[in-house]
């Protein structure tokens, strides 16, 4: 978008309003006068940053405001950078996707932020609950946030205590859109592996929120006579868009299971299937990943399975998803045979070396990503 909140140079209309069309003329032997210079017949030119919509800064901030629900209809930002600043006791809701977006100064406010295709920047702010996706999230000089958080790279907090962090759990129906037009993936999720710049020697400034909590306890849904009445939104953990994962929390088995779609057409509609098979029969979704491979990282993870499969990772990335609870490892190849039986598959063969498919595969992903 560009730098709209740096102040532009005033030209002074007078001059241009004053100026008059003028002709120089010279003389040529036939006595015939060429005119020079401006001519009133042409059109100006106009360059791409005459046509460009003008930006009004107001329209990506916040400011000042306290005790309100406020926030962004789906459509205003487009992919902008926006900025929260010096707000109390607000309900804010950015049902949007943005570029970057920063939050400073804000006090006891509840905070819904859609996709962020870069970083969100938390400043100096306290007492905030929110729901947050984004490829980059940092907090800076906070006190006791909770945190719902879908984020494709690893979190950050600094200099901040109080911290607690639960998975992102949350629709509304452009939602999915969101995502896609900010280049995040539902299923790159780090949210609870976080890194504490600033540690203090026999205190942790950050934990996972309870297993059980609900985002309704944190974050209400938004006053049916504000101007967000029109969004259908839902913070059912089924409904939500990004797959709820248990992420660093223990796991209730010492049995897991790793299946690996390859891509297709509708790779992200049998993930999600998958997903609602397993957690109907008991299991636990522990954590996903959606990245690519090329052959040789096909071989060191899969080893003997790999010759089958090199040709499939040609055609896009590959979904992989961690299951949890004994008797997993069966239960997914059942369900791969009968449910996913026209779709090419990995599924961990047995339980003794499941374990091993897991961490062969999630540990290429992390060092993929940078993790």
């Amino acid at each position: 978008m560009g730098c709209f909140f740096s102040k532009k140079s005033k030209r002074k209309s007078s001059e241009k309003d004053d100026r008059t069309p003028t002709t120089t003329t010279v003389e040529t032997t036939t006595s015939n006068a060429v005119p020079l210079g401006n001519n009133t017949d042409e059109a100006p030119k106009q360059y791409s940053w005459d046509k460009r919509e003008k930006v009004d800064p107001k329209d990506y901030m916040l400011s000042g405001l306290k005790d309100v629900t406020v926030g962004r209809l789906p459509g205003k930002l487009n992919g902008q950078q926006f900025v929260i600043q010096e707000c109390e006791n607000c309900n804010i809701y950015v049902f949007d996707h943005s570029a970057t977006i920063t939050i400073d100064d804000c006090v006891n406010c509840r905070i819904v932020l859609g996709p962020i295709k870069g970083s969100v920047f938390f400043r100096d702010c306290k007492d905030i609950k929110c729901m947050v996706a984004c490829q980059q999230f940092r907090t800076r000089d906070c006190k006791k946030m909770e945190v719902f958080l879908c984020c494709a790279t690893q979190p950050i907090i600094e200099s901040s205590t109080g911290m607690k962090f639960g998975c992102f759990q949350y629709f509304y129906p452009e939602l999915a859109f969101h995502f896609k037009d900010a280049g995040l993936s539902i299923f790159n999720n780090n949210w609870s592996n976080i890194h504490d710049f600033t540690p203090v020697s026999g205190e942790n400034n950050w934990s996972l929120l309870p297993e059980t909590s609900s985002v309704l306890d944190y974050i209400p849904i938004p006053d049916p006579e504000s101007e967000f009445k029109s969004v259908r939104i839902s913070t059912e953990p089924q409904r939500s868009i990004v797959p709820l994962t248990k992420g660093g929390r223990r796991k209730d088995s010492e049995e897991s299971c790793l299946f690996v779609f390859f891509s297709g057409e509708y790779t992200t509609a049998n993930a999600r299937k998958l997903i609602d098979e397993a957690t109907a029969k008991g299991f636990v979704l522990i954590q996903t990943k959606e990245v690519s491979m090329r052959p040789e990282d096909v071989k060191r993870v899969f080893q003997n399975s790999a010759e089958d499969l090199v040709e499939w990772i040609t055609k896009g990335p590959v979904i992989a998803l961690e299951l949890n609870g004994d008797g997993v490892v069966g239960a997914c190849k059942n369900i791969a045979n009968e449910v996913f039986s026209g779709t090419k598959v990995f599924v961990s063969d047995n339980k003794n070396t499941s374990s091993q498919d897991v961490d062969s595969f999630f540990n290429f992903a992390d060092m993929q990503m940078g993790l």
